[in-house]
């Protein structure tokens, strides 16, 4: 029934099928690209786009259409092991103080209101700036700043399921409590999770892209999106090309996850049925 009307929303379809894109673009790069990313010339630099090189050169004479390509590997996997660092230390600690309660509960809450009383992107920073610039700790840094987030996702979630009937039941037939939050409580606060973690990945491409275009993130030579970006910005008179690739490049990514997650969404809300 979830696939169902997850298919029939068109936007969300083509969220997904510009993602299966981008996943497919990252993991042939070396078969797409048609140059070396990493490849100077001198006799090149900053070329309009042509027929040779489609979205032209950039001031080091490399292949701008190889740098984004390859660039959305950095960006994906920037993405996804943000959000799976985010999910794997916020979602046990949600579960825990929505499950457990009490002084539990208010220990972690109190732990998150901190950190969420400081601006996602500026803790962001903060973080990868302590770390040391590379993409690794840029990860680690999105991953860490956006636990809190999730941990509140999971919390409310569990406080939801955790007042059920059927957790009620397995509780009075004498299931201890680590059993009914493995077995009754995490399956049920899985959709929930999952839309949250699509839409983070959105929001992890936007944090990584703006890490590596302070230079906190993706070290040159190797491409990314937002070292692209931040190299381009010396050159939007004479080269405007070389910041409207990559910056499209996020653009359309962050629309498509968030596109499906919408969709997951909608798919996955029981109330939904009827308008469905």
């Amino acid at each position: 029934m979830a696939r169902r009307r997850f298919l029939q929303r068109p936007s969300a379809v083509g969220g997904l099928v510009v993602v299966v894109g981008f996943v497919a673009v990252a993991a042939l790069a070396p078969l797409v690209a048609p140059d070396d990313p990493s490849a100077t010339s001198w006799s090149l630099i900053r070329k309009a786009p042509s027929l040779l090189h489609w979205m032209g050169t950039d001031e080091n004479g490399r292949d701008v259409l190889s740098r984004v390509i390859w660039g959305a590997r950095a960006s994906l996997l920037a993405g996804v092991v943000s959000v799976l660092i985010a999910g794997g230390v916020g979602v046990p600690a949600g579960v825990l103080a929505g499950f457990a309660g009490g002084r539990t509960d208010a220990v972690l809450s109190r732990v998150v209101d901190a950190m969420l009383a400081c601006p996602f992107l500026i803790l962001a920073i903060a973080l990868a700036a302590f770390l040391g610039p590379s993409l690794q700790n840029a990860m680690i840094a999105i991953g860490v700043t956006a636990a809190p987030i999730f941990m509140r996702v999971a919390r409310a979630a569990t406080l939801d399921v955790a007042a059920s009937d059927y957790v009620e039941a397995a509780r009075a037939v004498g299931n201890p409590s680590w059993r009914v939050a493995l077995r009754h409580v995490v399956p049920n606060i899985a959709p929930p999770v999952l839309v949250h973690a699509t839409l983070a990945i959105a929001m992890a491409i936007i944090a990584e892209a703006s890490l590596s275009f302070l230079g906190l993130g993706q070290q040159p030579p190797a491409p990314s999106w937002g070292s692209m970006l931040n190299a381009a910005q010396r050159f939007l008179t004479q080269a405007p090309w070389l910041a409207v690739f990559p910056g499209a490049a996020i653009f359309l990514a962050v629309l498509a996850f968030n596109l499906v997650g919408d969709g997951l969404r909608d798919a996955l809300d029981p109330r939904d049925g009827g308008r469905s």
